[in-house]
């Protein structure tokens, strides 16, 4: 091992925040030698990860997320747990760049010395979400942080990215927006291990409640993904604090009974799986397109596919199988 990569190994170990955030950037580098350290840090830190819970929070637009996210956070800080919040931002697809506002978002929490909140870039894709926010995740874990909450953007694919990350998956509601299933897909409802109707305070309480009820007939129509768990719904209030314990113990509950049945380590097995094959199929679609031979072939199947004198699936055909008739 090299002075360099045991420099972080060590410094993630033993919490050090600024080489934790130093190693978390040199995973999200695309340089070549960046990435090959990055791979040596991160097999030597392994070992130690695994033991944290990971939790996953989607919420429709307007649902509180941040304020949620603190709140549930200031809790757990105040019982001693150790909290990372990886917030997965959308890169803008132009200019490369992410909205990086997470910090002034939770405020409170940013400051607190056992919570670590780091916004994670998607780089415009749902690989680069799940390769840099899982090994994001497992720096966070051998760092000691036992809590690990991944917040989605909340719109598109990343919702099911990130539930195949996480142990439990947290999908957030309003409650009094008309129609109660409006704006949720069932594939978001089928991915959740609990829901919770935030803003259940003032006025909202009995709408919430109400809202709670729809929630529960329509989990009800859906086949549990689990056969020792049916998904909750719950109401809460970020902004009074109310509700927020009872989520976390439902967190406990549900990896308590999943870890008795073996389905957590199972889950984990196969959410690695799909991983490695995440990241081959990415693999080969990156060598692909950089092979010389295709990228002499390329303009010109291109043009004969926006002219329509071939079909886009006899292009491809071609492409796919050219490197081996050459």
């Amino acid at each position: 091992m090299n002075t360099e990569a045991q420099t972080y190994i060590d410094g993630v170990l033993s919490a050090d925040r600024r080489l934790l955030s130093k190693t978390i950037t040199l995973i999200e580098s695309s340089l070549p030698a960046h990435q090959q350290l990055a791979r040596k840090i991160l097999d030597a830190l392994l070992p130690h990860t695994g033991n944290a819970v990971r939790l996953g929070i989607t919420g429709v637009p307007g649902v509180g997320k941040s304020t949620f996210i603190e709140s549930l956070g200031m809790m757990l800080v105040g019982d001693d747990h150790r909290v990372a919040v990886l917030a997965v931002d959308p890169s803008s697809t132009r200019s490369g760049g992410s909205v990086m506002a997470d910090k002034t978002r939770m405020e409170k929490l940013a400051v607190e010395k056992n919570a670590f909140i780091r916004p994670s870039p998607s780089g415009g894709t749902l690989g680069g979400v799940a390769r840099k926010t899982r090994e994001t995740m497992l720096v966070c874990e051998a760092a000691g942080y036992d809590v690990v909450i991944v917040e989605t953007i909340g719109v598109g694919q990343s919702e099911a990215t990130v539930a195949s990350m996480v142990d439990f998956f947290l999908v957030l509601m309003l409650a009094g927006a008309g129609d109660e299933l409006q704006g949720i897909k069932k594939g978001i409802l089928e991915l959740a291990d609990a829901l919770a109707i935030n803003k259940a305070d003032g006025d909202n309480v009995k709408k919430a409640a109400r809202a709670a009820t729809v929630y529960k007939n329509a989990l009800h129509l859906l086949r549990p993904a689990s056969p020792t768990w049916t998904p909750p719904v719950l109401t809460c209030s970020a902004l009074e604090m109310t509700g927020i314990r009872e989520i976390w113990r439902t967190v406990v509950k549900h990896r308590e009974k999943t870890t008795a049945s073996g389905e957590l380590t199972q889950k984990r097995q196969q959410q690695n799986l799909q991983w490695m094959w995440s990241l081959i199929e990415e693999g080969l679609k990156r060598r692909f397109r950089r092979h010389p031979k295709i990228i002499k072939r390329l303009p010109q199947v291109s043009r004969a596919v926006q002219k329509g004198s071939i079909t886009p699936t006899a292009a491809a055909e071609q492409l796919l199988f050219f490197l081996d008739n050459s």
